[in-house]
């Protein structure tokens, strides 16, 4: 990964939130990078300044990122059927 331009795409609180994220960009191809202040790694900070945590994507990838982001803050990965788990189905009797 030497060489390559990271830029930030999002900035959220607390390394949970980032790990999700995390996920979810790699999940579609992209390389991630998370960066926090080193005291609120240390200390386990998920607040507030030193709780931030940066989320960087190689430059040739921030728009599609950037995309990815906007459709999970709308709400798009939520499925419409989410309440049909197998646990919430009901058996019909024959």
């Amino acid at each position: 990964m030497t060489g390559q331009q990271w830029e930030i795409v999002d900035v959220v609180s607390g390394d949970f939130q980032a790990q999700l994220l995390r996920g979810l960009l790699e999940s579609q191809g992209i390389l991630v990078q998370l960066s926090q202040e080193g005291a609120g790694r240390a200390y386990g900070l998920s607040v507030g300044a030193l709780g931030e945590v940066q989320i960087l994507v190689p430059t040739d990838s921030k728009d599609l990122a950037q995309q990815i982001l906007k459709d999970y803050y709308e709400g798009k990965f939520i499925s419409e059927d989410e309440d049909e788990s197998p646990d919430n189905e009901q058996e019909n009797p024959d």
